[in-house]
């Protein structure tokens, strides 16, 4: 009996249908996350395996809580606070999760999330719970956000917006910190896509803005994007943190993050620190490539070309995949409308983002 396939028939007459596909190496990757090329790293991989075969055991065994949590885990947290500026923090399974654990952790009864419509899925995800009492706002609309604040009454106000948008590839406006402390709410900034990205020290966008740490802000990353490894961190007061781990279900009930991709993102840490300078560079490179060829400014690595038609979409996908280049042909639900998604990876040379804009400079509107 095959119980889904008139759902699967209509993905497929949509051109909205999906499949996994084997990484091809050989392919130039102008498609993945690993924003600054560190996935493969090969001495950052060989310091993390030759550190952690030192050691009585190679896994996490347990949650944090319940005899999971290690000093691996202990030395990286403490290295992400000393480098954004936090009070405490906490490692986790994935992005997704570390989302989930924050909106429906901290949304109370009473309270209420004011979240931008681009929001991750993940955080959207959350607001579906009882407990959870949600506005959305329009995009990066500090106007609307404002209004609604001075609107809804509620006993705490959370705040939820992205660093840099995953698809549109912009950042939040900095006004957002400013309306946080007006109204006196809690911001939640999900850096997956701008912690080692943007800002002096390539820790993302409150790094960017220069902003003070305040007791009211909450930073979300992600260690499988530029840290090319894999789960994530959650930084805020102690206050905060020691709040988290004794609500959030996706830490008191998920077996501690492996301490491989944890001691991966320490080493990732540490080059991205050493490395800096150079790294922007590479990045401001890349960018001044994608603004001569397609006309297109960014303001991280994310290159969004609208192109509006599901088909199409998948057209150029392949059409750029049979050249040996990988980019992302995104289609709904994740976008609104089909785009081609551009990363601009570090990981790969300005010489194939050169040849590979060149043959997409024909679609860019």
């Amino acid at each position: 009996m095959l119980y889904y396939e008139k759902e699967i028939t209509a993905l497929k007459k949509s051109n909205r249908f999906r499949a996994r596909q084997i990484v091809d190496n050989s392919i130039k990757d102008f498609a993945s996350n690993d924003y600054l090329g560190l996935a493969h790293h090969k001495e950052l991989h060989k310091q993390t395996c030759e550190v952690l075969a030192s050691g009585d055991v190679h896994s996490a065994k347990a949650s944090l809580l319940v005899n999971g949590y290690h000093q691996i885990h202990k030395d990286f947290e403490d290295a992400l606070c000393v480098a954004n500026g936090f009070e405490d923090g906490v490692v986790m399974g994935s992005g997704f999760n570390a989302n989930i654990a924050l909106i429906e952790a901290l949304c109370r009864k009473g309270d209420m999330v004011f979240m931008d419509e681009l929001y991750h899925a993940s955080g959207v995800m959350a607001t579906k719970f009882d407990s959870v009492n949600v506005v959305f706002f329009k995009h990066n609309d500090m106007q609307e956000l404002q209004r609604l604040l001075q609107t809804h009454d509620a006993k705490r106000k959370i705040i939820a917006v992205e660093g840099i948008y995953s698809m549109d590839g912009d950042l939040c406006d900095a006004k957002v910190f400013d309306l946080a402390d007006e109204y006196d709410a809690l911001l939640i900034v999900d850096e997956a896509h701008s912690s080692g990205v943007v800002g002096e020290n390539l820790m993302g966008v409150f790094d960017y803005y220069g902003v003070e740490v305040k007791a009211n802000h909450i930073k979300m990353g992600t260690l499988g994007k530029a840290y090319g490894s894999f789960g994530a961190f959650i930084l805020a007061s102690h206050h905060i943190i020691e709040y988290l781990i004794n609500r959030a279900k996706p830490i008191v009930y998920a077996t501690a993050l492996s301490l491989y991709d944890t001691l991966l993102a320490h080493k990732s840490l540490e080059y991205i620190l050493e490395n800096k300078e150079h790294i922007k560079e590479e990045i401001k490179l890349r960018q001044m490539i994608v603004a001569r060829e397609l006309g297109i400014e960014v303001q991280g690595l994310i290159v969004p070309m609208l192109i509006g038609d599901n088909k199409k979409v998948l057209e150029i996908k392949n059409e750029m995949l049979d050249c040996g280049f990988a980019v992302g042909g995104i289609r709904q639900p994740t976008v609104p409308s089909a785009i081609i998604r551009l990363i601009a990876r570090v990981g790969e040379s300005e010489v194939a983002l050169i040849e590979l804009c060149k043959k997409l400079a024909k679609f860019a509107k």
